[in-house]
C-alpha cells in the first residue's frame, strides 16, 4: 500500500534504546490476570466486522482480559511508532506498512515471534511480507493483508486485457492519441510505485545487497530500459500532472479524463461508485501483463503486524496475533476485497472477473528492498523527485546515476 511516511530521524536516535529492550519486558514476563491488550490498526482498511471478530474472539478465549483497538493514521506513523514502541506505555500489537517493516525489525522494537511462525501460518503466509518482517534469521512481523496493483479501464474503451507489457504500452498510447485531453493511462510524475513493474519486468532492480553493502541499480541497462518505457507513457500517454502524485487516480477516471489508471485492488469500490455527472461505467479490471505475458511483477501494497518488544503481556499478545492470522479473521479481509495474509485463502476474494484479476496480480507481486534504512529512502522523497524529472523529459541514464548515489548513501549510511 502506498503508505505516507513521516520523517524517520527518530529511528537512528532511538535504535540503541529499542535494541536494549528487544529481549526485555516482553520476552519472559508472566502475563497479568485481567490484562488489557492494545492493538494499533492504521486507517480504515480493516473492516468493522474483522475488528469485532478479533475483540469478541480474544475476550471469549481469554476470560477476564480485554482487547482494545486504537485506530491510527498513516500520516506520521513512523515517528509515532518510534516514540511509542520505546516508551513504558507501548501498545501491545502494531500495524505498519510493509515497506516500513525493516525499520522496526532491525532495531529491537518488536518481539521475536519465531516460536509461533508455524502457528501463524508458516509457509502459507505471503512470502514477500515474511521477508520484510524478518531480520537476521528471526521472525518479527507476519503479513496482515496485501493489495496488489491492477489496471482499471473504462469499458467504453477497453474490454480485453493486453497480452504483454509492450501491448499495454501501445494500447495506452493509442487511446491517448485517439482521445485528445484524456489519459490512455493516468501516470502522474511522482508515481514511482507504478513505475516499478517496468524496471522489474526488464530485469532491473532498485537495489540489491552485496555482502554488507547495498548496490543501487536504477542506472543498470535493464532498469534504464524500463525507465524509458515509463517516460514514454508519462509523456505520450498520460495527461496527468508531470509533478503530481497518484493519491487518488480514480478521480480523473470518474471525471472522464482518464481512460485507465493503475492502483491497489481496493480502489475498485471508489471507481465503481463515482459521484460525478455522467460517470463512466464500473471499470474493466485486469492484471498488468508482464514482458513475456502472464502477470507482471507489481508492487505489493499492504501491511505487516507485530508485537511490541515492550508488551507487558506477550503471551496474550501472541494469542491475539494468532486470531488476527486465523482463517476466520483473514476471511473477512478477503470478503471485503483485501488479499488475505495466507495464500490458501485467496479464494475468499470470490470468483468474479475482478477477484480473479486481483489474485493473478498478487501471485507475482514484489516488495521494495528489505533494508532497515528503506523507510528513510521513502521519507526523503528522492524517488518522487527522480520520476518527476523523468516525466519532464530529463535524461534517464544520468538521472538514474544521480539517484543511485543518493539511494546508496542512505542504505549504506
Amino acid at each position: 500500500m502506498n503508505k505516507t511516511l513521516g520523517a524517520v530521524a527518530l529511528l537512528g536516535a532511538t535504535a540503541l534504546a529499542l535494541a536494549g529492550c528487544a529481549g526485555g519486558t516482553g520476552s519472559g514476563s508472566a502475563d497479568e490476570a485481567g490484562a488489557q491488550i492494545r492493538v494499533w490498526l492504521v486507517g480504515t482498511d480493516t473492516p468493522q466486522d474483522a475488528r469485532d471478530y478479533l475483540k469478541d474472539t480474544f475476550e471469549e478465549e481469554n476470560p477476564g482480559s480485554t482487547l482494545v483497538i486504537e485506530e491510527q493514521t498513516w500520516d506520521g506513523l513512523v515517528d509515532k511508532l518510534t516514540t511509542s514502541l520505546s516508551s513504558s506505555d507501548s501498545p501491545d500489537i502494531v500495524e505498519f506498512g510493509n515497506t516500513q517493516a525493516p525499520a522496526f525489525t532491525s532495531v529491537g522494537a518488536l518481539l521475536d515471534i519465531s516460536d509461533i511462525y508455524e502457528d501463524l501460518g508458516g509457509d502459507d503466509l505471503l512470502p514477500g511480507f515474511v521477508e520484510a518482517g524478518s531480520y537476521d534469521g528471526k521472525f518479527y512481523a507476519p503479513p496482515l493483508y496485501s493489495g496488489a496493483r491492477v489496471v482499471f479501464a473504462d469499458p467504453a474503451f477497453v474490454t480485453e486485457a493486453p497480452a504483454t507489457l509492450d501491448d499495454y504500452i501501445a494500447k495506452a498510447k493509442e487511446l491517448a492519441a485517439a482521445n485528445p485531453g484524456k489519459s490512455g493511462i493516468y501516470f502522474a510524475g511522482q508515481d514511482w510505485y507504478n513505475a516499478l513493474p517496468f524496471i522489474w519486468e526488464n530485469g532491473g532492480e532498485i537495489a540489491v545487497q552485496d555482502g554488507d553493502e547495498w548496490d543501487a541499480q536504477l542506472s543498470s541497462p535493464e532498469s534504464v530500459k524500463g525507465l524509458l518505457q515509463v517516460q514514454d507513457l508519462m509523456t505520450t500517454a498520460s495527461a496527468a500532472p508531470k509533478d503530481g502524485d497518484n493519491a487518488e487516480p480514480w478521480t480523473p477516471y470518474c471525471e472522464g479524463s482518464a481512460i485507465q489508471f493503475s492502483a491497489p485492488n481496493w480502489a475498485l469500490g471508489l471507481a465503481s461508485a463515482c459521484e460525478t455527472d455522467n460517470p463512466p461505467a464500473a471499470p474493466f479490471v485486469y492484471a498488468l501483463p508482464g514482458a513475456e505475458g502472464g502477470p507482471a511483477q507489481v508492487f505489493a501494497g499492504g501491511s505487516n503486524i507485530g508485537i511490541s518488544a515492550k508488551s507487558a503481556n506477550p503471551d496474550l499478545a501472541k494469542a491475539a496475533l494468532e486470531i488476527i492470522l486465523s482463517d476466520g479473521f483473514q476471511t473477512i479481509y478477503g470478503e471485503n476485497g483485501l488479499i488475505p495474509a495466507r495464500k490458501s485463502l485467496a479464494s475468499t476474494l470470490g470468483d468474479t472477473p475482478e477477484a480473479k484479476a486481483f489474485t493473478e496480480a498478487a501471485s507475482n507481486a514484489k516488495l521494495t528492498p528489505a533494508s532497515p534504512n528503506w523507510a528513510e529512502v521513502e521519507a526523503s522523497r528522492i524517488l518522487e523527485d527522480f520520476f518527476v524529472k523523468i516525466a519532464q523529459g530529463g535524461d534517464v541514464k544520468s538521472l538514474a546515476e544521480e539517484v543511485d548515489t543518493k539511494i546508496e548513501d542512505i542504505l549504506n549510511g
